[in-house]
């Protein structure tokens, strides 16, 4: 997994990193948490600049929030509870946590969604209630450019920071990045069986 991470956007340069993090905030196919130090890690080597790296990271993460956003605001509270009752075994998203990330929302505004987007948990969610909140969409994206700004400058850094270990941190972060992509799966599987959608009369 390391290798070929790294490979890929070795290769592809800094549009990998940039399609990578988008798709990393639609449906993770991998972490955040793993593309941005390597990308650091390419960055120390020489093979990409470090401007390039945060600027296609930040923008594929910010791009990837936009489709949840809309959902929330195109679709509603209600709706999307109901989405989630009725589809919820694919999404693996209760109506609960719907309301729950609302809530928060609420609670904390723009800061929720700033600040959400630095905690790995709800970095996708925050975007559904910011939408459902009608939240104007250039302050949604300063705030959202903002914190996905941060969160990848803290990864890429730690990548091009361990970058002098480069050969030792492979040999330990190459099964530790498989281990998690299988814990991530089996989340998502375990999720899938266990999941159990609200009664009919609740979701309506």
């Amino acid at each position: 997994m390391f290798e070929f991470i790294t490979d890929f956007l070795g290769s592809a340069g800094y549009l990998g990193v940039f399609l990578l993090m988008a798709l990393e905030n639609i449906f993770p196919p991998i972490p955040s948490e793993m593309i941005m130090p390597f990308a650091g890690f390419i960055v120390a080597r020489g093979d990409l600049g470090l401007v390039g790296v945060l600027l296609a990271g930040t923008a594929g993460s910010v791009l990837g929030t936009l489709p949840w956003f809309y959902a929330g605001k195109a679709f509603g509270h209600a709706r999307l509870r109901q989405m989630a009752a009725r589809w919820g075994h694919w999404m693996t998203v209760t109506p609960e946590e719907i309301d729950k990330s609302l809530a928060t929302f609420d609670r904390h505004g723009v800061k929720a969604v700033l600040f959400g987007r630095l905690i790995p948990a709800i970095r996708t969610l925050i975007s559904i209630p910011a939408g459902i909140a009608k939240m104007r969409v250039l302050p949604f994206l300063a705030w959202s450019t903002v914190g996905s700004l941060a969160w990848c400058s803290i990864l890429t850094g730690a990548g091009f920071v361990l970058e002098a270990n480069y050969e030792a941190v492979a040999t330990y972060v190459d099964p530790v990045s498989k281990v998690v992509l299988g814990i991530l799966v089996a989340t998502y599987l375990y999720r899938l069986v266990t999941f159990r959608a609200e009664p009919k009369s609740r979701a309506e």
